[in-house]
């Protein structure tokens, strides 16, 4: 019996990083988490498998505590899913962001090449990358117009990748994923907002739901469909980058009619438009094409929108 494979994955602690440990430990996997030293560190979305895990002190802005990590732990596979990753804060702490978002991939990068250049690796790039869309629908040769600092430091942390990939032949993977969500989202993002929203207003525990742009379109899937794609990237001959999508777009609205809907409730009744939510500068419409993903990876996303939306409500009926 040789060891098993080793993965570290870089914000373990959040939606994607929890599920992709689920996931990898269903592979066989033993699975380091790289987690910052804290006063606040939130592990409700792993306490699950916190025994099955191994949690290791490091911080992307931090050279040294990445590079101890990797030579200590050796892992086959790093996937780097840590970041500023909520947008409308980006904003407000856009330098911040961008050292995490942006410079903490060099740092990732730099560590695996310095350590173990055979390590593979995957950057967590994102569907805001694109922004000002400037086709329909985005694929992985779309031309990049960011509209947030957000979106910025993910452009960065992209293209930094694909240089350490060109430059010193890393086995370096990005995955430009479209809006996903699942019952461990935070209540900042949308999906859950409204879900969540709509189960309290129906049990009288709320009397509106305050939104922003109820018009931004958005490509929406399911958490574990896109972790697979991830773990299928690193899989592969050869490292390439992939857009992971549904290739469907549904507004804000539409998610409000579903899950008021699905609860009995007319939706007008209870959403406000709040202005303290519009974004300085919006993304109207994202919707992938897949199609790379579909044909190189054989990946499938399991659950189509309007499943999705119910899974959400049903899950937030259960929390309640």
């Amino acid at each position: 019996m040789g060891r098993p494979k080793v993965a570290l994955i870089t914000g373990i602690t959040g939606q994607d990083g929890s599920y992709l440990a689920d996931f990898l430990l269903d592979q066989g996997y033993e699975v380091i988490g790289m987690v910052r030293r804290s006063s606040t560190v939130n592990f409700d979305r792993i306490r699950h498998i916190q025994d099955r895990i191994t949690i290791a002190q490091g911080d992307l802005l931090d050279q040294m505590s990445i590079v101890d990590i990797l030579r200590e732990h050796r892992p086959h596979e790093v996937y780097n899913l840590a970041a500023q990753s909520f947008v409308p804060t980006s904003w407000k702490q856009p330098v911040l962001t961008g050292e995490f978002t942006a410079l903490g991939v060099t740092r990732m990068l730099e560590a695996v090449r310095i350590v173990d250049p055979e390590i593979r690796f995957y950057q967590a790039s994102s569907s805001e990358m694109f922004g000002k869309v400037k086709q329909t629908p985005q694929n992985e040769d779309t031309p990049f117009h960011p509209r947030s600092p957000y979106g910025v430091a993910k452009v960065y942390g992209h293209y930094i990748t694909v240089n350490y990939r060109e430059s010193y032949g890393l086995f370096a993977c990005s995955g430009i994923l479209f809006n996903h969500t699942s019952p461990r989202q935070g209540l900042e993002f949308f999906t859950p907002k409204i879900t969540h929203g709509a189960v309290q207003i129906k049990r009288g525990q709320a009397s509106k739901l305050y939104l922003g742009n109820l018009d931004a379109r958005r490509d929406l899937g399911y958490t574990p469909d896109y972790v697979r794609a991830m773990w299928l990237m690193l899989q592969q001959d050869h490292p390439d980058d992939y857009v992971v999508a549904s290739g469907e777009t549904h507004s804000v609205r539409e998610v409000c009619q579903l899950a008021f809907g699905q609860l009995g409730l007319n939706w007008e009744d209870y959403v406000v438009v709040d202005p303290q939510f519009l974004r300085p500068a919006d993304v109207d419409l994202l919707v992938g094409d897949a199609s790379k993903a579909r044909r190189v990876l054989g990946w499938e996303p399991t659950l189509n929108f309007e499943a999705l939306i119910h899974l959400m409500v049903q899950a937030n009926l259960k929390a309640a």
